[in-house]
């Protein structure tokens, strides 16, 4: 449980420092939370969904996970989930391949300081 937490704490800084400072993040992590709340807003007004099944379809939806336990039934609401479904993957993907990015360039930066710190104490001794 603890290891959970540890990664939970990782990715929310990552994401801070992503909005913080890249503008394709920032668009992103925006354009995402605009589609998880309009998708959810817009279940839970047509199938008469509870919010969390709402989220819990958008984002299940968004992650190509699709368990099947919740189905659009009106045929405003399969439209809707097409067109959601092509603008969330996409975008999805994108932003885990920014966080991923932005690990990525962390543990190089850590790496190269190690390899000067090493160098320069090689030089002194």
């Amino acid at each position: 449980m603890i290891s959970f937490f540890i990664n939970f704490y990782r990715f929310c800084k990552l994401v801070f420092i992503g909005i913080k400072k890249d503008t394709e993040f920032r668009y992103l992590f925006f354009f995402l939370s605009l589609l998880l709340t309009s998708s959810t807003i817009f279940y839970h007004r047509i199938e008469h969904w509870e919010i969390i099944d709402s989220l819990y379809f958008s984002v299940m939806t968004m992650a190509t996970v699709g368990y099947g336990d919740f189905v659009p039934t009106h045929n405003i609401s399969k439209i809707f989930t097409i067109i959601y479904t092509f603008l969330s993957i996409g975008t999805f993907v994108a932003f885990t391949a920014k966080i991923v990015q932005f690990t990525l360039q962390k543990d190089n930066q850590k790496t190269h300081l190690n390899k000067l710190t090493s160098k320069f104490k090689n030089k002194n001794l």
